[in-house]
């Protein structure tokens, strides 16, 4: 029987962390990897409804998907206890199934699961395999939702009244975690805005990160030089740490929960060279009705060509989307200067000539695939680590602007313009073409990541 090590990826299942987890996976299947892929039940049924990505992976030699069912409680609201029990059950009869003589394929030899399965611990220790952490989160996120455990030991989270979201409050130095500097307590991943101190997603994230201690080694999506910084002071405190990104710029495979439509390349094909605005708000933010009509009107008042992704559930209680639109922006795009569409192969638009600039929830697959193309950012993030993404790319790395969460069209527009033909937006857009050159660097023979990828393979995977 065939000999090679044999890795399980079990990703958290939503798209942004299933489709960063797959380019790994990809990756260390080109490294000789037999690779079992572990969807949720659900999940990989809508995949299989709206797309055809997955038959390349099916007909890889050595590249095997399976399923398990995944709670769809636990998806929305990181359930604690489903965690631990449920999804445990289910995970270590996969195991044995996998494990079988009878199965065909080696044994699993090591498990690569997603920073926030925390279940996945006691099951590689109970067969007794290395268990390795992916991060599809950065590193300056990471180290964020790390220090939970502090913010809650200080008792600066959970927050004493709803009005400290707006009081100021927010505004509070947090000068003492390792490696991050200048950010204020706003700055930190969104689970710290509640009151309540039984808050679910406050306190698992806070769980599941002091988990990772436990774990053999930390892989993130990110590179060296963007975070070396953080990453440092990680490398001081945690298991060995490898960083492989950005992964868009080394597999181009990913997934998706809703069909594409081809048609915006072929749009953008008719567009002028850096003319087009490109916004997309991922697959889990949501827009209240009077946001979308701001964000609508600041497309309209901008002048500017853009491409547009409204989503199935992009507008909160309406799955349909079905919501009036100003009379003024559908006659744009009737005359041709703005396309909606309800969902694309982003990594084929943002590295579209045509495109100048992303508006962008800040997710981190986003905000890499952004990076990696060279592109400024206007930000507005939604939730969890996307303000300690926001931070980053606007504070610290100077390729973006912020649009405040209280949406102005004016402002909106403002930006926009900003950004497309100003003083701001020729500073971002030439600082964003330097980091896509250390961006490629560091995937390129002899750079960081793909030295780290060597030595991943040869310390841990292959060990």
């Amino acid at each position: 029987m065939d000999c090679k090590p044999h890795v399980m990826c079990i990703p958290f299942p939503v798209q942004g962390h299933i489709n960063s987890m797959l380019k790994l996976a990809k990756l260390l299947h080109s490294n000789g990897f037999i690779i079992t892929f572990v969807y949720d039940e659900s999940t990989y049924s809508t995949m299989l409804e709206t797309s055809g990505d997955h038959s390349s992976l099916h007909g890889s030699h050595d590249f095997y998907i399976q399923t398990m069912e995944v709670d769809k409680e636990m998806k929305r609201h990181f359930s604690l206890a489903s965690y631990d029990n449920k999804h445990l059950i289910a995970f270590r009869s996969l195991m044995l199934k996998l494990n079988d003589p009878s199965s065909g394929v080696p044994p699993v030899t090591c498990i690569i699961s997603d920073i926030v399965f925390a279940f996945t611990y006691e099951a590689a220790a109970e067969f007794h395999l290395p268990h390795v952490t992916f991060s599809s989160l950065g590193a300056f996120s990471f180290m964020g939702f790390l220090h939970f455990k502090q913010l809650l030991e200080q008792e600066l989270v959970p927050l004493k009244s709803e009005s400290d979201v707006s009081n100021g409050y927010l505004d509070m130095p947090i000068d003492w975690i390792p490696g991050m500097k200048n950010i204020n307590l706003r700055d930190l991943p969104t689970m710290i805005r509640t009151t309540n101190p039984n808050d679910i997603p406050l306190n698992f994230m806070n769980y599941a990160f002091q988990k990772v201690f436990q774990t053999s080694a930390i892989i993130i999506n990110t590179f060296d030089e963007l975070e070396g910084d953080v990453l440092e002071a990680m490398a001081e405190m945690l298991p060995p740490i490898y960083t492989v990104g950005p992964l868009s710029l080394i597999s181009d495979h990913c997934s998706s929960f809703w069909k594409e439509d081809m048609n915006c390349l072929e749009w953008l094909d008719g567009k002028q060279p850096n003319s087009v605005i490109y916004v997309s708000f991922g697959s889990f933010a949501e827009l209240t009705k009077d946001q979308l009509i701001e964000f609508a009107w600041g497309l309209v008042y901008s002048e500017h060509d853009f491409l547009w992704i409204i989503r199935q559930g992009l507008v909160k209680g309406n799955q349909e989307n079905d919501v009036a639109l100003p009379q003024e922006i559908l006659r744009e795009i009737m005359n041709g200067r703005g396309l909606i569409s309800s969902w694309c192969r982003q990594e084929k638009v943002l590295s579209h000539p045509s495109i100048a600039g992303f508006l962008t929830h800040s997710g981190w697959n986003s905000t890499m695939e952004s990076i990696g193309v060279g592109l400024p950012m206007l930000c507005w993030p939604y939730y969890g680590d996307q303000t300690t993404n926001c931070h980053y790319v606007c504070k610290e790395w100077g390729i973006g602007m912020e649009i405040e969460h209280d949406v102005n069209r004016e402002k909106v527009a403002s930006l926009i313009k900003e950004l497309m033909s100003g003083k701001k937006g020729k500073e971002m857009k030439e600082k964003a073409l330097e980091w896509k050159e250390c961006a490629f660097r560091a995937v390129r023979e002899g750079g960081s990541s793909f030295l780290n990828v060597a030595k991943l393979v040869k310390e841990v995977l292959r060990k």
